[in-house]
């Protein structure tokens, strides 16, 4: 099976406690429909301008 590797920066213009959330919802449709997910967190936060 491959990988499908997202990176996500937490964050990026729509609050911080967004980006977490966003990420359990890909990982259950992942679950649901058999694609392996892989989530790199990016080390990089800015502020939208």
């Amino acid at each position: 099976m491959t990988t499908h590797r997202i990176a996500v920066i937490a964050g990026d213009g729509i609050g911080k406690e967004t980006t977490p959330e966003g990420v359990r919802v890909l990982d259950a449709a992942a679950r649901k429909f058999g694609i392996d997910l892989k989530f790199d967190l990016a080390p990089v936060s800015r502020t939208p301008l």
